[in-house]
């Protein structure tokens, strides 16, 4: 016997956000409210997007930038319509756990470990990013550096901690180990101020590349640094009145070929600092995960 497939209402709500999105019709003027990275906002890519977006749809958006995790439990609260992050594992939780409608890939970067140009761990042209970890806490360990780090729950912190994993060394609590707290503009400059060893995004780097850090290990597949947008389930939150079709329309926006097109174009002193890689069926309601 064939099985009928029951979708939620609130699915077909998505699908009538995304669909109308992808056919740049008015909504009525709503306040959308939008949980995203250090990274985006610092950037410049939202204050590149978010005027065509507000003109084209009648939104205005909030926009509050903090760490991936943050941004995550913001949308697990209701306090935000929608997330833009960088940690698929925890994106994936957020939406297997029902507080996400989808995990939409929307672009993509990379990380880079930057230090000194001494390069005192010996680092530069490293291929492998947990090598060059492991060889940066032998230096520090000797006293010839250190390490700062975001500590912040960001997708850049928890990348970060899974190359430390990699490396086999656990650097909470040793004294070269400095965890600023911080978004990745503030820690590039702390790490400037003390000459040492980072990760960070390509595009933040690029942004504030007036301090004096260096890339010196880059290209790891480990690097990779993938973006995804998630509409939070209003089902998840009964009473907030959170903006579904602001959302939908953002996500559909972000995945649009306009918007796709908007995002690859977007330089900084003559660099692309994101790739868009929201596949085709991203513009309707398959399966977004990888």
């Amino acid at each position: 016997m064939r099985k009928t497939l029951v979708i939620p209402a609130i699915v077909v709500m998505v699908i009538s956000a995304l669909v109308g999105a992808a056919g740049c019709g008015k909504s009525a003027p709503t306040t959308v409210v939008l949980a995203t990275t250090t990274s985006t906002q610092d950037s410049g890519l939202l204050d590149e997007l978010l005027p065509t977006f507000e003109k084209e749809f009648n939104h205005t958006v909030k926009t509050v930038a903090v760490g991936s995790g943050e941004a995550i439990k913001m949308g697990k609260s209701g306090d935000a319509d929608v997330v833009l992050a960088h940690d698929q594992a925890a994106e994936e939780k957020f939406v297997d756990e029902g507080y996400g409608l989808q995990r939409v890939k929307v672009m993509y970067n990379d990380f880079i470990i930057l230090g000194p140009e001494s390069d005192p761990a010996g680092i530069k042209g490293d291929k492998s990013a947990s090598d060059a970890f492991k060889k940066i806490a032998d230096a520090a360990t000797a006293g010839k550096t250190a390490f700062a780090s975001r500590a912040d729950g960001s997708g850049t912190n928890v990348a970060e901690m899974n190359l430390w994993k990699k490396a086999g060394v656990d650097p909470e609590g040793q004294s070269w180990y400095i965890a600023t707290g911080q978004g990745m503009g503030e820690t590039l400059k702390i790490a400037d101020e003390k000459q040492s060893y980072t990760l960070a995004d390509r595009a933040t780097y690029i942004t504030r590349q007036g301090n004096r850090l260096v890339i010196l290990s880059e290209g790891d597949p480990a690097l990779y640094n993938q973006y995804g947008v998630e509409a939070v389930n209003p089902e998840k939150h009964p009473d907030i009145k959170l903006n579904v079709q602001g959302a939908g329309d953002f996500v559909g926006f972000l995945t649009s070929e306009e918007g796709q097109k908007m995002i690859g174009e977007y330089e900084l002193k003559g660099v692309v600092l994101f790739h868009p890689n929201a596949a085709g069926e991203t513009r309707g309601m398959g399966d977004y995960r990888e």
